[in-house]
């Protein structure tokens, strides 16, 4: 496919966008004008008396009917387009699967590689399927001009094209709890040559991939709520979090308690049995496989 031949989202949007603008900036000062003109020209203490007997204007008023008319409807026209632009994917497009959750983002390929980051072809179109595992999150690309819902059980979908290599900011647009602000992250547009670096890097060839603890904790949404570095988020950080001693309340009685394996486990597959104290109780339960499990125990372990 030739990407110059390629309407993008972009290009489908910014138009419309002008036009609509355009329009009501003309009325808006044309309207303004008419007013300040009037108030001043038939001012009472200037004409205290009508000086004209017409009590109508056949093509005035017809040309201020017809007009707005041809206004409106040409809006619709290019708001039409520009619609079903947006809904309608090319042909060749690369299809990624967003997944959102309370609160980050993954991506997974059709090759099997997933990311927190979406990673994707310069002048290639993408097709993004949206999925919510929780509530309702919003798939929002300032850049791209794309912003879609992603409602629990409902199949959407979203599509743009990168012109240009760089990263570019993701949003959730729908409120979606506590940590709604924090549920960023990024479009990494790369060029073809280097996208196909990274993702036959990323797929190993069938060899197990380095720190497999951190990509599942990543595949998992967990980093959306505990981070690596320390930082306040919604959960507690897991910097250091082995072997420190945390404050947690049990069936409503507070303790203190080492973090061990057997803490980690239980918190992963029974997040409500143990509360860490000033966290508030929002995380889900996960099922997950042993070898899941420990290389998840195992990978906090290392986490100085």
């Amino acid at each position: 496919m030739n990407p110059a031949r390629l309407m993008t989202t972009t290009e489908a949007i910014d138009p419309v966008f002008m036009f609509i603008f355009g329009a009501c900036l003309v009325l808006l000062i044309g309207i303004t004008a008419a007013m300040l003109y009037f108030v001043v020209r038939y001012h009472r203490s200037k004409a205290p008396e009508a000086t004209s007997k017409a009590e109508g204007n056949l093509w005035l008023e017809i040309i201020w009917t017809v007009l707005p008319t041809m206004l409106v409807l040409a809006m619709f026209y290019y708001g039409w387009s520009g619609y079903l632009t947006l809904r309608n994917v090319p042909k060749g497009a690369m299809e990624v699967t967003a997944t959102a959750r309370m609160w980050s983002w993954s991506f997974s390929y059709a090759n099997g590689v997933t990311s927190p980051k979406l990673y994707v072809p310069v002048g290639r179109p993408v097709k993004v399927n949206l999925v919510s595992q929780d509530v309702i999150h919003g798939f929002f690309l300032p850049a791209f001009r794309v912003k879609r819902d992603v409602v629990p059980g409902m199949k959407n979908h979203a599509w743009f094209v990168a012109s240009k290599a760089g990263s570019y900011d993701l949003f959730c647009s729908q409120y979606c709890g506590t940590s709604h602000s924090a549920m960023i992250t990024t479009v990494e547009a790369l060029p073809e040559a280097e996208f196909s670096a990274w993702m036959e890097h990323e797929s190993g060839a069938g060899e197990q991939k380095e720190h497999l603890g951190h990509e599942l904790l990543e595949k998992h949404g967990c980093l959306g709520c505990h981070s690596e570095d320390g930082s306040a988020r919604v959960g507690p950080t897991f910097k250091g979090i082995w072997g420190r001693s945390v404050a947690v309340e049990t069936n409503g009685a507070e303790r203190a308690v080492i973090v061990d394996e057997a803490y980690l486990r239980r918190s992963i597959l029974e997040p409500g049995a143990d509360l860490v104290k000033d966290f508030p109780p929002i995380m889900p339960p996960f099922t997950l496989k042993e070898d899941e499990l420990r290389a998840i125990v195992q990978y906090l372990r290392g986490l100085k």
